[in-house]
């Protein structure tokens, strides 16, 4: 079995939640966020271009320059910002799955690391709405509003993750596991994974 866990998630689902738990249980380094830090280093853009363009599909466009220090692909061609930022996130995802054990979060990591434990989670749409309300409250939104979040969201992450894997996204063939947080709970799901995986 790989040495690497990869999640992919459904927004408010707390995958996150899962995969930091589940990287302080095996020891492991977890990334989600910090891909952005690496990227942003590895390649002299700033941060605020690939949080702009985190888990989505831009529109034929160059970077802006007053951010970036080079070209990355170092090309003529227009190609749009998303396409750039997801070869130099996907160098920093390979680099990152052959330095040893971790956890990744999204980004289609499932399909970028090499030969990784790919798990999915899900939750229903009211539970989500439930945990978001919760953790955001200071978005002062209400429900529908929060729904609406989490469905625009989500189609993001679907378009994004079809896009550049051409995958379906939280279809369960595409994955080793899959779990409803909703109906398991977040401790549960880590220890149904921890307790699948078997390490090189």
């Amino acid at each position: 079995m790989s040495k690497v866990i990869t999640i992919s998630r459904e927004f408010g689902s707390g995958g996150r939640e899962i995969g930091y738990r589940l990287a302080q249980k095996f020891n492991i380094p977890f990334y989600d966020k910090e891909l952005i830090a690496l990227a942003a280093e590895d390649s002299n853009i700033s941060e605020d271009v690939f949080q702009a363009n985190d888990e989505a599909i831009g529109k034929l466009e160059r970077i802006n320059y007053e951010y970036a220090m080079m070209d990355p692909l170092a090309s003529d061609y227009e190609i749009p910002v998303s396409d750039q930022l997801f070869v130099i996130q996907s160098r920093v995802i390979k680099r990152l799955s052959q330095a040893g054990p971790c956890v990744i979060i999204g980004r289609c990591s499932d399909v970028i690391a090499e030969d990784p434990f790919q798990v999915f989670i899900c939750a229903s749409m009211r539970r989500r709405v439930d945990r978001l309300m919760e953790l955001d409250a200071d978005l002062n939104l209400t429900r529908k509003q929060m729904e609406a979040r989490i469905r625009s969201v989500d189609s993001k992450r679907r378009d994004y993750y079809q896009y550049y894997s051409g995958n379906e996204w939280g279809k369960s063939k595409n994955y080793h596991l899959c779990l409803n947080s909703a109906k398991l709970g977040i401790e549960r799901c880590v220890n149904i994974i921890a307790s699948s995986i078997v390490w090189d």
